[in-house]
This record gives structure tokens, sequence and C-alpha cells, in this order.
């Protein structure tokens, strides 16, 4: 009898474990992921093509501008398209992942005219939420930037 219980816990930690291994190595793709649309994103600001940011965005997405100003997709891609960047760059992303979700983080410098044409020369913080859709396609479905003041 010890020896079966014995064996039967064994088993359960070896499916625990498998289970586990699984869960990391999920998170760690998810995170990888994620991590390259916030590089398609950079990269829409680099070439001011909104384009490329826009299937990435979730119908219902909502963005939260440094100044507290809240927008939803068409009136953010408006601003994008409407701004034109000199330069821009990401740096300290990081990615976390939770299940069907992802939190990216990082720091955001960028130099040019935003949208009503003043100069732009920006240092700020942001956190993008990610959901996985349905349909498989990873969203964001809203961000939040933060001035760093120097």
């Amino acid at each position: 009898m010890k020896r079966t219980w014995m064996w039967c816990l064994v088993g359960l930690l070896s499916l625990g474990s498998a289970a586990l291994s699984q869960d990391s190595t999920a998170g760690s793709g998810t995170e990888k992921a994620v991590a390259a649309l916030e590089q398609q994103w950079l990269q829409s600001q680099k070439t001011n093509n909104p384009d490329l940011v826009a299937p990435l965005l979730a119908d219902k997405f909502v963005n939260t501008a440094r100044d507290g100003k809240v927008t939803g997709k068409a009136e953010s891609l408006a601003a994008a398209k409407a701004t034109k960047y000199e330069a821009v760059a990401y740096d300290d992303v990081k990615v976390t992942a939770f299940g069907r979700a992802a939190i990216a983080t990082g720091d955001f410098k960028a130099k040019g005219t935003d949208s009503s044409r003043k100069p732009l020369d920006t240092h700020e913080r942001f956190t993008d939420t990610w959901v996985k859709m349905p349909n498989g396609q990873w969203q964001c479905v809203a961000s939040h930037q933060s001035s760093i003041e120097m």
C-alpha cells in the first residue's frame, strides 16, 4: 500500500512538473510574440506609417496620453498620422505574460512634430496591455504614457 501511494505521488509530481514546464515555455513564447509586436509599433513610428500599428490595436482600444487625454482607436490613429517623427527609440522593454493577457512596459524617446504641428521632444514610460483575441491574434487593448521629467 505504501509503495502504491509513493508511486502515485511520484506520478503526480512528474505531471505537475511537466505542466509547469509547458506554462513557462508558453509564457516565454507569449513574451517574445508581444515584444515583436511592440517592435512593429516602433517601426510604424520610425517610418511615420500608422498603417503598421492599426491592426495591432483592438477596436475598443483606449489610450491615456501623458497629458491625461483619453482617446480611442480612431482618434489615436489620426493623431499618429498627424505626428511626424524625426527620431524615435524604445529602451528597457519588458513583457510579462498572464495567460491570454500580457503587459509591456518600456521607455520611449521621440523628437519631431506632434499632431498639432508643435515641436515634439519627449521622454516617457509606457504601459501597453495586450490580449490574445478569440481568433488567436494579439491586440493592444490599452496604452498609457507618463512623462519622465529630467
